[in-house]
């Protein structure tokens, strides 16, 4: 016997005496060949001895073996070149080089380190879940394990204590397939807390290295009074990379089943997802002449959800979204979508450093009870294009030119197309006492032609049939002038604006409007050249707009105000409906105030008060306190605007929402929204100024093995779209089983 005792000998040295030992034995000339085709095995430890007559190797003391990307760590490993085993003892640990690590007292190997048998293991799957057992082998890469336990949950506590897994999988045999991917189990029971729950004769789940395997996922249990007690029971099927397919089964105790299937693809230009649902049942409806809700014949119902983005190259891109259904109540009774409208779109892009393109459709599916769908508008197309000139101007600044299409088509109803193109100029000067002034000029030329707009929804909306035409010109200066200085220890900033615009008043009364009917003053559009959103209406005349900006801030603290208001020159054809706070040549008040203390405090108040009485016609304020895991966040909006006109509608309401964490993996949630608005604000309702709309509690358990959660909702609206009830909803996930 030759002996060697090193310490921490290199892995060179051991593969050359390794070398050397198997030259001594051949009785002549070494072959290459051989050489080449097998992997040789590599050595480090303490202390090294070769057996001459039985060709064995002793290897002890921090002994590492290393053999074709897998690893053997123990105290002592015994490797016998006739029989071509390795036995390994103390402390043995065995990386497959997959990702799986076996642990145990004593392991007995085939040479090349991929299979063998041993008693007490743990393996370690390359997402952290343990498998325990009392015995095993392994052959072709299969692990076999007998009398098994698996879990992805902890086994110690914070301090390092040993602990009891949450939940855990016991089997008469396990097998672990790493080539597929999953774990395999015979004779299963599921224990949660220790206690046995559900027994599992067969079962196989992910082994956590691949999270694109197919299976069953986690079931939802819900109960809701109308379809009563309901299980989701989703099975997800990975078709090949970026491409899968997830069918839901939706078994319910009051109403027929229904079947969900979702289609999934990642394109090399971008992802796609393609849905569909249905089932055959009998529906409801309201009575148009005595409002009741009725029952319908059965048929097939169902609902169609797609969408998408592609990147095709050169800056250009699409995207689209469709949602359609065949009943009008199907969503809403079944809980999937309170949505009372449906949209189609399609859109084409090009994106350029200075120049941008689109071209886009729209189609809307009304589902409000009573709606005839033939007053929904169709868009197509809708042209935008922009693009900004370089800085080399005569006068300097900047030139942005920009053209818009439309074509909006109803099947009863009014009908209108427009094309227009404007250009504007903008240049910014910094005066030496600090003053910022903008000059802005624009000339805009507009298109228009309409039909049937004595059938518009709305009259004060409406246009007049045939075609016209308008040419916008528009001239503006704006000034800045910001001073900063110390302010209760930290930095203030005060900056005073003021702004002059002057364009010629256009006949806006012969254009139908479509896209400018939300106009509301504000402080985001207090300073804006044109404060109608959109293209159809345009505010012409000359004003003076005038604010202060205020800000404060030191370290952990930051506080921001703005306050401004805007006086017309002349009254001229102001078509600015009463409510919206520019009805008059003097503008209401508007203000917008915000603190934020640290990340955990955030108060923001948006106020817009009367120019005469001083009465608050708007007044929003958001609260948000805490954090991720717990935190508060309440609002409040009001809107004392004209109760004449349908889309101003006054309205009032309030709305919370709170998390509190609570130990490490606890949580308790709920929120609500209330509606304050009373008949005295809005002759058409039928609140008494307190009517809650939706409400939900619910509690959590969420740890790195288990999630829990339980959900009780309320939804207080009745019609054919949503019903009033209660919904309950229970979902229990455990990693790795879906």
């Amino acid at each position: 016997m030759a002996m060697l005792r090193r310490t921490s000998l290199p892995a060179s040295v051991l593969a050359l005496l390794l070398a050397s030992a198997a030259y001594a034995q051949e009785p002549g000339p070494p072959s290459a060949a051989p050489a080449l085709a097998t992997p040789m095995v590599e050595f480090q430890a303490d202390t090294l001895s070769y057996d001459e007559n039985l060709d064995v190797i002793t290897a002890e003391g921090n002994v590492a073996v290393q053999r074709d990307g897998q690893r053997l760590t123990a105290d002592t490993v015994v490797y016998n070149r006739k029989l071509g085993t390795v036995s390994a003892s103390g402390n043995v640990r065995v990386d497959s080089g997959d990702g799986t690590v076996a642990v145990a007292d004593g392991f007995e190997l085939t040479e090349t380190l991929r299979d063998g048998a041993v008693d007490n293991v743990l393996l370690i799957l390359a997402d952290g879940s343990r498998l325990a057992a009392k015995d095993g082998k392994r052959e072709n890469g299969l692990s076999t394990l007998n009398r098994a336990a698996y879990s992805p949950c902890a086994v110690v506590d914070d301090a390092g204590c040993p602990t009891r897994p949450v939940w855990q999988l016991k089997a008469v045999k396990v097998v672990h397939d790493p080539a597929r991917g999953r774990v395999f189990y015979t004779g299963a029971r599921l224990e949660m807390f220790g206690v046995p729950v559900m027994a599992l004769p067969r079962l196989s789940h992910p082994d956590g290295f691949d999270r694109n395997q197919s299976g069953l996922l986690s079931p939802d249990v819900r109960y809701t009074r109308e379809l009563g007690g309901e299980l989701r029971i989703p099975y997800y099927w990975s078709i090949a990379p970026g491409k899968d397919f997830t069918a839901t089964t939706h078994v319910y105790t009051n109403v027929v089943p229904m079947v969900e299937a979702q289609y999934r693809q990642l394109f090399a230009g971008g992802p796609i997802q393609i849905g569909v649902m249905g089932t055959y049942a009998k529906g409801e409806a309201e009575d148009s002449q005595t409002g009741e809700i009725v029952t319908t014949g059965a048929r097939f119902r169902g609902a169609f959800d797609a969408r998408g983005q592609i990147e095709h190259g050169d800056g250009w891109r699409s995207s689209f979204s469709s949602r359609l259904t065949n009943d009008d109540n199907f969503l809403g009774r079944y809980q999937v979508s309170l949505d009372s409208r449906l949209r189609t779109t399609y859109a084409l892009e090009r994106f350029e450093p200075n120049r941008y393109f689109s071209v886009r459709g729209w189609a809307f599916q009304d589902l409000t009870s009573g709606v005839d769908g033939k007053l929904s508008p169709f868009v197509l197309p809708l042209v935008d294009f922009m693009w900004r000139l370089p800085d080399k101007t005569p006068l300097g600044g900047s030139v942005l030119l920009q053209a818009n299409s439309l074509g909006l088509y109803r099947r009863e109803g009014q009908s209108m197309a427009r094309a227009l193109a404007s250009a504007q100029w903008d240049r910014s000067l910094l005066t030496p006492l600090g003053q910022r002034i903008t000059f802005t000029g624009l000339v805009r030329g507009d298109v228009y032609t309409s039909s049937d707009s004595s059938e518009a929804d709305i009259a004060f909306y409406a246009g007049r049939d045939g075609w016209k035409a308008r040419l916008i010109p528009l001239a503006a200066v704006d000034m800045e002038w910001p001073f900063a200085g110390p302010f209760f220890g930290g930095t203030q900033t005060l900056s005073p604006r003021l702004q002059f615009v002057a364009s010629t008043a256009t006949a806006n009364e012969s254009i139908p409007n479509e896209d400018s009917r939300a106009v509301d003053l504000e402080e985001s559009n207090l300073f804006a050249l044109n404060r109608f959103p959109g293209y159809d209406r345009w505010e012409g005349g000359a004003r003076m707009t005038y604010g202060v900006d205020w800000r404060w801030q030191k370290p952990g603290i930051a506080v921001q105000a703005q306050v401004g208001q805007s006086y017309r020159l002349d009254d001229k054809d102001n078509l600015f409906p009463e409510g919206t706070g520019l009805a008059g040549r003097v503008s209401d008040v508007v203000g917008r105030a915000s603190v934020r203390i640290g990340r955990y405090v955030e108060v923001t108040q948006r106020l817009r008060l009367d120019k005469d009485s001083l009465a608050i016609r708007r007044n929003e304020t958001d609260l948000a306190i805490g954090s991720r895991r717990s935190f508060l966040s309440v609002g409040y909006l009001k809107y004392n605007r004209n109760i004449a006109l349908e889309d101003l509608p006054d309205h009032e309401e309030v709305r919370a929402g709170a998390r509190v964490a609570f130990g490490k993996y606890w949580a308790v949630f709920g929120s609500t929204v209330i509606d304050l608005t009373s008949t005295a604000e809005d002759p058409l309702t039928t609140n008494d100024g307190w009517q809650p709309i939706r409400a939900r509690l619910g509690v959590s358990y969420t740890d790195e093995c288990f999630d829990f959660g339980l959900t009780w909702k309320r939804n207080y609206i009745d019609n054919p779209n949503a019903r009033q009830g209660d919904t309950i909803l229970f979902t229990l996930a455990l990693r790795n089983l879906g």
